[in-house]
């Protein structure tokens, strides 16, 4: 099969030709219809994770259709037609024994633990568990896109922020997590503050549904979202994954609000200086959103079924594997706005 493969962290990314994986005793094989290309997958390619080791194929937002099946599989068959959350759940560890597969002790990623789905085929263990069959009606691209960027912001908007119809969530960076959140948020009735430095960025997240828009440029977003919000957002969201974007969060919050961390902090980031006496004093409250689990994507599909969500709205480039690759090279510039997604592995 044709595949994205690395053979060194930070070096050349090739479409190449590789052995066709096989179906693992508890899982499938997929052949790959459609993949999202996510910042993940470039903080994965330069090194970022420790799970991985090289050489590489990766890749972690996926939708396709079944064509093996391993002998310990019941629930599925050649055929269907499915998506997959980025952490697959063991099924036995105390955490997905209490429904929470998304911060499992012993998850396996496509694309991170394992080879992921820059590829013709990919191969996912743990099938009857993990897998989530895509609406006749839903396509391929668009169900992509709920892989990674637009689950993960489901969850952080309608589980962890907590936040109520009618309350405010400030989101920062208006990128896939970010649109997918606005978007989200404002078929819960939530009201939204985009904030980004992009014009086109912010330009999709008025027609997300995005209350009001910040441009971070020039003002300081915080103190803009405190001001158009009356007193701060009840939550705030980094979709991004800087210092920057996680402290002007944190900043925008009134008094009780939640901050909830979605893009990934690494490198320089990953320690940054938190104004503690903030939160002891107004009582912020920090978390963060891994992901969601496959049985919680049965409301998220009703609501894009019922026309609520419309992610395909968010892909603004479907793209040849050939294509993907050069795009991901790219994510650490953010280029363009949306979701790219790659729609022929073959190419």
């Amino acid at each position: 099969m044709r595949a994205v493969l690395f053979e060194t962290f930070g070096g050349p990314l090739d479409v190449v030709d590789v052995a066709d994986p096989s179906a693992p005793a508890d899982g499938v094989v997929l052949r790959v219809e459609a993949n999202g290309v996510c910042r993940s997958d470039w903080h994965a390619w330069q090194g970022h994770d420790p799970d991985i080791v090289v050489p590489h194929v990766p890749g972690h937002e996926l939708a396709g259709v079944v064509v093996e099946v391993g002998p310990e599989v019941r629930r599925w068959k050649v055929g269907d037609r499915v998506t997959v959350p980025f952490v697959l759940g063991c099924g036995d560890c105390p955490r997905c024994r209490a429904g929470q597969q998304q911060v499992c002790d012993r998850q396996y990623q496509p694309g991170f633990t394992g080879w992921g789905s820059m590829a013709e085929y990919v191969a996912l263990p743990r099938a009857d568990l993990n897998l989530v069959a895509l609406p006749d009606a839903l396509g391929f691209a668009d169900a992509a896109s709920l892989g990674c960027r637009f689950a993960t912001s489901f969850r952080a908007v309608a589980h962890q922020a907590r936040v109520a119809p009618g309350q405010w969530l400030a989101v920062h960076g208006c990128g896939g997590v970010g649109l997918s959140a606005i978007m989200i948020a404002t078929a819960l009735g939530i009201r939204t503050v985009a904030v980004d430095v992009d014009d086109e960025a912010l330009r999709m997240a008025q027609e997300c549904g995005a209350t009001h828009v910040v441009d971070a440029r020039t003002t300081d977003a915080a103190h803009a979202v405190v001001e158009l919000t009356d007193g701060g957002a009840h939550s705030s969201m980094d979709a991004v994954g800087s210092t920057v974007t996680c402290l002007a969060s944190i900043r925008s919050l009134r008094t009780q609000g939640r901050h909830v961390q979605v893009g990934l902090m690494v490198g320089e980031h990953s320690l940054p200086p938190i104004p503690m006496s903030l939160l002891h004093g107004r009582e912020i409250e920090l978390t963060g959103s891994h992901g969601m689990a496959a049985h919680a994507y049965p409301r998220m599909l009703a609501m894009v079924a019922d026309g609520r969500l419309d992610p395909g709205r968010l892909v603004t480039s479907r793209l040849t594997l050939t294509e993907g690759m050069h795009h991901l090279a790219r994510m650490h510039e953010f280029p363009g706005a949306g979701m790219a997604v790659v729609v022929d592995t073959g190419a």
